[in-house]
This record gives C-alpha cells, structure tokens and sequence, in this order.
C-alpha cells in the first residue's frame, strides 16, 4: 500500500526515490529525466549554431533641441571607416568593432574590463529626422550624430501649370 504524499509533493511533483514501489517507475522516471537533459543539450546546441555572437551594446546619450536630435557616443579606438551608421526617419543603428591592438595573452591580465569586438545600438528616436540633412562627426573618441528634424508645419504654395 502507497503512503499518501505529503502536500508539497503533491503540489511540485516532487518523489522521493523510496516512494517508488518497483524498479520499473524508477526506471520509467530516469528515461523521462534522460529526454529532458536531451532536449535540452539540442536545444542548446541548436542556439549556438543559429545565433551569431552577441554584439556588446553601445551607451548612448540622446538629447533633443527645437531644432535636432543630437546623439552621443563613446567609440575611443574604433577608425571611422569600421563605424557603419544607418539612418531611418524614426530609428537609427549605430555598429562597429573595436579591435584589440596589443598582442597580450589571457593568463598575464591582472584585471580586465575593456570590452574588445563588436558593439551595436539601435536608438529609437522621439520625432521623425531628415535622413538627407543628417550629419555625423567624431573628435578624441566621441561620436556626435546631428539629425534635423522634420518640419512637419512647413508648408510651400503649389503653383498649377496649364497644359
């Protein structure tokens, strides 16, 4: 006769390897064990192959004027020509790759807190810009991307041509 589990098992399904009554539920339990680690030692691998490397993530400041959306960024170490700067009127995606330049093994690194490799950002922005009159300059490290914003109140007078 089976001893009547006590409210905590019932309510996570936990047993106790004496509550089994035959080798046979033991059994039973370990494959299904075995087919969870399983799937998840696929699942794991799958992401691995599928996903690229993490990118660090690029801090920003975004400030707005009347007249701009101004953004700040510190890329100390990165050449212009490794930044690619893509613009949209409502977003904008900052990625480069800092590379590390001294050849220093591992094991001679007291402590370590640069980040080396890839970086990216996407910054969604509060007001639609003009991409055309978008503007990016970078001095001593810091990167400062001007976007003008759009006038959306501008209007022009349209002059009807007959044909």
């Amino acid at each position: 006769m089976k001893k009547k589990k006590s409210f905590l098992q019932r309510l996570t399904g936990a047993v106790k390897v004496n509550d089994f009554d035959d080798d046979f539920e033991l059994e039973e339990e370990q494959e299904e064990l075995d087919d969870m680690d399983n799937f998840s030692n696929e699942l794991q691998d799958h992401e691995e192959r599928e996903l690229p490397a993490e990118d660090g993530e690029l801090s920003v400041d975004v400030l707005t004027t009347p007249e701009e959306i101004i953004i700040k960024a510190m890329v100390a170490g990165v050449k212009p020509q490794d930044l690619d700067i893509q613009i949209t009127r409502d977003m904008v995606t900052i990625r480069g790759t800092r590379e590390e330049i001294d050849e220093v093994k591992q094991e001679d690194y007291y402590h370590k807190e640069l980040y080396w490799g890839g970086f990216s950002r996407n910054i969604i922005l509060p007001e639609e810009v003009d991409v055309e009159g978008a503007d990016a300059k970078e001095k001593h490290g810091l990167l400062v991307i001007k976007l003008p914003k759009l006038d959306k109140d501008r209007k022009t007078k349209l002059s009807v041509k007959s044909s």
